[in-house]
């Protein structure tokens, strides 16, 4: 006999728990209504209709993969940030509550939502702070940077699914080597560099060590290969009274706000992460 949805979801999620996943609530819910074709809200209205053995089997599927490692995100195709629904696939990393924080740090230092800035998301990956800050900005545009042909991919398609017109531009650039001057001049600048020192990347959480892409994570031998370089580079495209922004690792604010203040940086700031630690450090020209 069939299943029902909530048999369905209390199964996976228990089996999640089991497997030391954090979010098995959340997780369980997207896996159970990705297979089904639901959106998550149908999902929890429907709980106690049945589903059919190819759901149940596509449930399966998917709990196999989740619990061998790959990231839900990965399996569903996609992740919500900020209330958007963003394509994510393994040429990217899964937008984080963490990189939240720096989008609503970005929000509080442009003032008015009708603000009409020019906004550069370096090392963009997803697209995710761009498309969050432009949906929020509505008067805004913005330049989504990345180095990877592969992710800006992705980056193009969530612009089209949150921005969509000539609001935005997506461009191929290393953040590590210093920017064109056809780039012209930002009121804000905004970026989630890598920044997992190499040595530590083997003991990270096989979700993220063998599943997500390391060029988005190697951030050098000390983690601040790319604050450096940006500091260095990227800082000259700030116009006077322009904001730079950063999201750090949990042990690196104090070490990215000396550098900011050497690169000239004043009215430096901090914003803590919901887990407490100081997780975006600012700054303006």
């Amino acid at each position: 006999m069939p299943k029902t949805y909530n048999e369905l979801y209390i199964d996976l999620r228990r089996r999640l728990k089991d497997a030391g996943v954090e979010a098995c609530t959340l997780e369980a819910a997207l896996l159970v209504a990705h297979a089904a074709g639901k959106s998550h809200a149908k999902l929890m209205a429907d709980l106690r209709l049945y589903s059919s053995p190819e759901i149940e089997a596509g449930v399966e599927e998917m709990a196999a993969r989740r619990l061998a490692g790959e990231p839900a995100g990965y399996i569903t195709g996609s992740w919500n940030f900020c209330g958007l629904e963003l394509k994510v696939d393994e040429n990217v990393l899964i937008p984080r509550s963490d990189t939240e924080t720096l989008v609503e740090t970005a929000l509080e230092l442009s003032g008015k939502s009708d603000s009409e800035l020019r906004i550069l998301d370096l090392c963009t990956g997803s697209g995710c702070i761009g498309c969050a800050l432009m949906h929020f900005l509505p008067n805004s545009r913005a330049v989504l940077a990345d180095v990877s042909p592969a992710a800006l991919r992705v980056a193009r398609e969530n612009v089209q699914r949150c921005a969509p017109g000539t609001r935005a531009l997506c461009i191929e650039a290393d953040a590590l080597a210093l920017p064109s001057p056809r780039l012209g001049s930002f009121d804000l600048i905004v970026c989630n560099p890598p920044y997992i020192p190499a040595g530590e990347i083997p003991a990270l959480d096989v979700s993220v060590r063998d599943y997500e892409p390391h060029l988005a994570l190697d951030g050098g031998e000390d983690g601040l290969k790319f604050y450096r370089a940006i500091l260095r580079g990227w800082k000259g495209l700030l116009r006077q009274g322009g904001w730079m922004v950063f999201e750090v690792g949990e042990t690196q604010a104090d070490e990215v706000e000396k550098l900011m203040r050497l690169a000239g940086l004043r009215s430096l700031g901090r914003t803590k992460d919901s887990a407490g630690y100081d997780r975006v450090i600012y700054g303006r020209l």
